[in-house]
């Protein structure tokens, strides 16, 4: 189809607390399509979304929200409904890939390394936590809520300040701790079939939280050429490759590494990743020949032939 006549509708914003990335990744795709002659229209997750697609019609719908109710399954449900080919993961990929506990079961399931966990509905004493610590995790911890994105309320927690932290989170109702693992920062973008790359993330903070991802002044350092043997960068590779299959992912995705001592540590897959100007897979992407126009329309292609 001539591009002047492809209508492409772009879902940005929301509600969650990701949703200043998610305009940003909305603005930027919205950008470089106009600019390479595609009719698009931007809209919120909103009442007016039905009207708006209604009268637009477009070809596809690129989902640029992140976070909840854009990435767990929730909008997916919804864009089910218009028949109109959306981008990323459908409605269970999504919400498996959202859920940790879920995923990380699944990643044990199919012998995928992980961080040991443990997860915590606010019903112990602190004396009965910390022994289940001890036992199975050891300190420090990382505490995450289940399903936020982007390092949203990720905290890595010692015995004097878990439960200060802890108290903080208590809207979520139910957390992760995770086992700290130290090590390097990889991450691994997947384009369908395809193992597009990897990067090394050294951020200057503690690890690669929400500043060290959004903020230009955090200074993290990306390496695109990973100082890994050929077979450890290959393993991780087909790592997140395995992990983008089992959880039957479509189009792209980021999968989260932590390397140490030799292994491989997967944290988490992404089923939505940003495209801002700070976004690790259009960065993996043009590192391996592929611009940003041209990331975006296999993104919209991949879209077109799911149904």
């Amino acid at each position: 189809m001539n591009k002047l006549k492809k209508k492409i509708l772009i879902i940005s914003g929301g509600i969650s607390k990701e949703r200043l990335i998610s305009l940003d990744t909305g603005l930027q795709v919205a950008k470089e399509l106009r600019k390479n002659s595609y009719n698009v229209q931007i809209s919120e997750p909103n009442n007016n979304l039905q009207k708006i697609i209604n009268k637009f019609n477009p070809n596809v719908i690129f989902n640029a929200l992140h976070g909840q109710f854009g990435e767990d399954g929730y909008i997916q449900t919804i864009l089910e409904r218009f028949n109109i080919p959306y981008t990323h993961s459908g409605v269970i990929a999504s919400a498996i890939a959202m859920d940790k506990e879920i995923s990380k079961k699944l990643f044990i399931k199919y012998k995928i390394n992980t961080p040991k966990f443990l997860t915590y509905s606010f019903d112990k004493k602190n004396s009965q936590l910390v022994k289940e610590i001890n036992s199975k995790l050891k300190f420090p911890v990382v505490v995450k809520p289940l399903n936020e994105g982007s390092s949203v309320n990720v905290y890595i927690c010692n015995r004097k300040n878990i439960f200060k932290i802890l108290n903080s989170l208590k809207n979520y109702k139910k957390v992760m701790i995770e086992e700290f693992i130290g090590g390097r920062e990889i991450q691994v973008a997947i384009l369908g079939n395809r193992k597009l790359g990897a990067i090394e993330l050294k951020p200057k903070r503690k690890f690669y939280d929400y500043q060290a991802k959004y903020n230009t002044n955090a200074k993290t350092q990306h390496i695109i050429k990973i100082g890994l043997p050929k077979k450890k960068l290959n393993q991780v590779l087909e790592t997140a490759y395995k992990a983008h299959k089992i959880i039957k992912c479509r189009g792209v995705t980021r999968s989260d590494f932590k390397y140490f001592n030799g292994k491989f540590y997967l944290l988490e897959i992404n089923t939505q990743p940003g495209m801002t100007k700070l976004s690790l897979v259009p960065e993996i992407a043009a590192h391996h020949g592929m611009s940003f126009i041209e990331l975006i329309e296999w993104i919209l292609d991949d879209a077109s032939t799911k149904r």
